[in-house]
């Protein structure tokens, strides 16, 4: 993969500044072990796979035990996000660190253990023939509740994600969900992270905001559905942790 990562020059970034309440643990998130490894370093060894040490990661919970994790993996670059003002928030404290000949920008969530570097390497070959501003990762779920929606036109044009607090019941029926990744030129995500407004239930930036403004621009923004949903399983609690450990411990090494 070198050989095609020098050719598009792709970086990652990963966001991984949450505490994780819902963990019910003082531990940040990012640092439950899963087969005995913190469950960032999984998601860091997957990112360096793809782009060596081309990643970013946002660190903010106990920041310097993240980060001692992290350089266990390998010598990679951080960015602080001093509050948690949402994923928008994450990826515009990140942009300063990205190196300077990056054009297309991963962006994946230090909770989603699973995730393979293949399916990463197909979503940038395909955010790249396509000739995309943005592509996004998504699956089908048979029960998408708690999931942001992904929300397309009658051409099959990405307009929106929908989060769940915001979804009317119309949008909550449909099934296929943001993963929460994505492949993103620089230029438009660095544009388009400018345009980020709070306004939404939470009062945060919500990154998948920029989906919605690359369609007012007229921008090339497309899905790429995975097919494992498993792969792009989230860890927010304790439950969750033990199945995606559980799911990890049964297919053995990821590719």
């Amino acid at each position: 993969m070198n050989s095609h990562n020098k050719t598009e020059n792709i970086a990652i970034i990963i966001l991984a500044a949450g505490m994780g309440t819902r963990m019910k643990s003082d531990m940040a998130k990012v640092l439950h072990p899963i087969l005995g490894v913190p469950m960032i370093c999984h998601v860091l060894e997957t990112a360096c796979r793809v782009a060596d040490r081309d990643v970013v990661v946002v660190v903010g919970h106990q920041a310097d035990r993240v980060k001692n994790a992290c350089q266990k993996v390998k010598p990679v670059s951080f960015a602080l996000q001093p509050e948690q003002n949402g994923t928008g928030h994450a990826v515009l404290c990140a942009m300063p660190a990205l190196p300077e000949n990056a054009e297309h920008v991963v962006i994946l969530c230090g909770d989603v253990p699973l995730l393979k570097a293949v399916t990463i390497n197909k979503l940038v070959q395909d955010h790249v023939q396509a000739g995309r501003d943005l592509t996004l990762l998504a699956v089908a779920l048979t029960d998408p509740t708690g999931y942001g929606r992904v929300v397309m036109n009658d051409g099959r044009q990405l307009t929106k994600i929908v989060e769940e607090a915001d979804a009317d019941e119309a949008e909550k029926a449909i099934s296929l969900i943001n993963s929460g990744i994505y492949c993103v030129s620089r230029p438009f995500l660095a544009a388009s992270i400018m345009e980020l407004r709070p306004d939404n239930a939470q009062g945060e930036l919500y990154l998948t905001d920029i989906i919605a403004v690359g369609y007012r621009w007229g921008k090339q923004i497309g899905v790429m559905v995975g097919s494992d949903p498993d792969e792009v399983s989230g860890v927010n609690t304790v439950d969750h942790l033990k199945a995606v450990e559980t799911l990890m411990a049964t297919r053995g090494e990821k590719t």
